[in-house]
C-alpha cells in the first residue's frame, strides 16, 4: 500500500492527468445515482407510474449503449482527449434539459442524450488513464475511474438527501450534473493526448515527447517504451472489427464480455438505482429511506478506496473472486430478508446491512476490476474495438436488469427477484475461477503477448 502511495506522489503528473480524466467517471456515477433519490419526487410530479419510471431510469442506458458504440470510433478518429472534451459539453446539455423537463417524454428524451455522453466518457475515461500510466501503478491509476464512479454515486445521494426539502427538488438533483460536466470538458483541455493514439497517427515525435514529460522523475524507461508502443502499432496495421473474431482473439472477447454482463447480471444497479425504493419497502418512509442510503455510498466509496490501494499489491484475481463471494452471500441475505416476515420483524436493520455488505464486495471486485481489465487485455490494435464492444454489452445489460427491476419483482417477488441475482452470482464466481487471468504489473505489450494463445 505505501509503494502505491510512493509511486503516485513519484508521478506526480500523471496521477494529476489520471484525476482530471477520471471526471468521467464522476458524471457516470452521479447521474446513476442522483435518479435513485430523485425518483420518489418524480414520480409524483410527473404522474409517472412503475413502467414509465422504469423508461426514465433506462433511457440513460440506452443512450449510454448508442455512445459507446460512437466513442470507439471517435477515440481512434479524434483521439480520446477531444471525445472526452465532446462528451462533457453534451454532459451539460443534457443535465440542463432534464432539470427543465416539462414531463416525462422531455425527461425521458434529455436522459437519453446525458446517456450518450456518459457511455463515452465510462468507455474513454480507462482507456484514457491506461494509456498514459506506467504499468507499476497502472492499475490503481485506472481504478480512478471507478473511484470517481462511487464518489458521484455518493454525491448524488448526498444531493439527493439535502436537496429533498426544497421546491423542485428532483430538478436541483438533476440539475447540478452540469457542473461536472463542465470541468471534464475544461479540465480535458488541459491534458496531453496519449503517446499511443499519437504513434498511431505517425506523430511519432510528439509522443517522444509526451512520454518523457509523462516519465520524468519516475523509472520507467520512456525510450523502450515508445518502441513497444511503436513495434505494437507496425504489427497492427490494418486491424478491423472483423480481427476480434480471430482464434487468438476471441478468448480475450470473452472475457472482456463476461465481466461486462456479470457486472450487472448480479444486479450492483438495482442496488444503486433503486436502493431508496428497496428500503423504502421495509417500511421506511421516502426521507429515512433516502438517509438510509447514504449508507450504501459511502461504503461503495470507501471499499473502492481499498481496492485502489490494493489492485497493483495483491493483483486483479484475489479481489475479483473475493468480492463476487461476499456480494452473492449478500444477495441470498436479501431474498431471505424479504421472504420471510419472522425475520424481517426480528433483524429490521439485515436489509441495510446485506445492502452495505453487497456494495462493499462489488467495490473491491467485480466494479474496479471490469474497467481496469478490459484496458489491459486487449491487443493494441483492437483496443478501442474491444473495449467497445465490452462497454456496449456493460451497458446493454444495465438496461437489461435496470428496465426489468420493478416488473420482475412483480413477477417473480421481491425475494425471488435477489435469488435469480444470487444464481447469477454464483455462476460469474465459476467463470471467473476458470477463465479470467491475472495481469497485474505488466505493460499492455506484454499482455497482449501473453495472454493471447498461440
Amino acid at each position: 500500500m505505501s509503494g502505491f502511495l510512493h509511486e503516485v506522489r513519484a508521478n506526480g503528473l500523471v496521477t494529476r492527468i489520471a484525476a482530471i480524466a477520471a471526471i468521467g467517471g464522476f458524471l457516470f456515477g452521479y447521474d446513476t445515482g442522483v435518479i435513485s433519490g430523485a425518483l420518489l419526487f418524480i414520480k409524483k410530479d410527473l404522474q409517472a407510474g412503475p413502467v414509465v419510471q422504469e423508461f426514465i431510469v433506462s433511457a440513460l442506458l440506452v443512450g449510454a449503449i448508442v455512445g459507446a458504440v460512437a466513442s470507439g470510433w471517435s477515440a481512434d478518429r479524434f483521439g480520446r482527449r477531444n471525445t472526452k472534451i465532446v462528451s462533457g459539453c453534451v454532459y451539460v446539455v443534457g443535465a440542463l434539459g432534464c432539470a427543465f423537463a416539462v414531463n416525462s417524454e422531455m425527461l425521458i428524451g434529455f436522459r437519453l442524450l446525458l446517456g450518450f455522453s456518459v457511455g463515452t466518457a465510462s468507455f474513454v475515461s480507462p482507456m484514457y488513464i491506461s494509456e498514459v500510466s506506467p504499468p507499476r501503478i497502472r492499475g490503481g491509476l485506472t481504478s480512478f475511474n471507478q473511484l470517481a464512479i462511487t464518489t458521484g454515486i455518493l454525491t448524488a445521494y448526498l444531493v439527493d438527501y439535502f436537496f429533498r426539502d426544497l421546491p423542485g427538488n428532483w430538478r436541483w438533483m438533476v440539475g447540478v450534473a452540469a457542473l461536472p460536466g463542465a470541468a471534464l470538458a475544461i479540465g480535458m483541455l488541459t491534458v496531453p493526448k496519449t503517446p499511443r493514439w499519437l504513434v498511431e497517427h505517425g506523430r511519432d515525435d510528439q509522443a517522444r515527447r509526451v512520454l518523457e514529460q509523462l516519465r520524468e522523475g519516475a523509472d520507467g524507461d520512456a525510450k523502450q517504451e515508445l518502441e513497444d508502443i511503436r513495434h505494437g502499432v507496425t504489427e497492427s496495421r490494418g486491424a478491423g472489427l472483423r480481427d476480434l473474431t480471430r482464434r487468438q482473439i476471441r478468448p480475450l472477447l470473452l472475457i472482456g464480455c463476461a465481466l461486462a454482463v456479470f457486472q450487472q447480471f448480479v444486479g450492483t444497479n438495482t442496488v444503486v438505482y433503486y436502493a431508496p425504493t428497496i428500503l423504502e419497502d421495509t417500511g421506511l418512509k421516502a426521507d429515512a429511506a433516502i438517509g438510509q442510503t447514504l449508507a450504501v455510498g459511502l461504503t461503495n466509496l470507501v471499499f473502492t478506496v481499498v481496492a485502489v490501494l490494493l489492485l497493483d499489491r495483491v493483483g486483479r484475481r484475489p479481489l475479483l473472486l473475493t468480492g463476487t463471494a461476499v456480494l452473492t452471500c449478500a444477495l441470498v441475505a436479501l431474498a431471505v430478508y424479504f421472504a420471510s416476515d419472522t425475520v424481517a420483524q426480528a433483524v429490521p436493520w439485515l436489509a441495510l446491512v446485506a445492502l452495505v455488505v453487497y456494495m462493499a464486495g462489488f467495490a473491491v471486485g467485480l466494479g474496479p476490476v471490469f474497467w481496469l481489465m478490459i484496458s489491459e487485455i486487449f491487443p493494441q490494435s483492437l483496443r478501442s474495438l474491444g473495449m467497445s464492444v465490452s462497454t456496449v454489452a456493460n451497458w446493454t445489460a444495465n438496461f437489461a436488469i435496470s428496465v426489468s427491476f420493478l416488473s420482475l419483482v412483480g413477477a417473480i417477488t421481491r425475494p425471488g427477484t435477489f435469488l435469480l441475482y444470487a444464481i447469477l452470482a454464483v455462476t460469474a464466481l465459476l467463470f471467473f475461477a476458470a477463465r479470467v487471468p491475472e495481469t497485474k504489473q505488466r505493460s499492455l505489450e506484454e499482455i497482449q503477448r501473453e495472454l493471447q494463445p498461440r
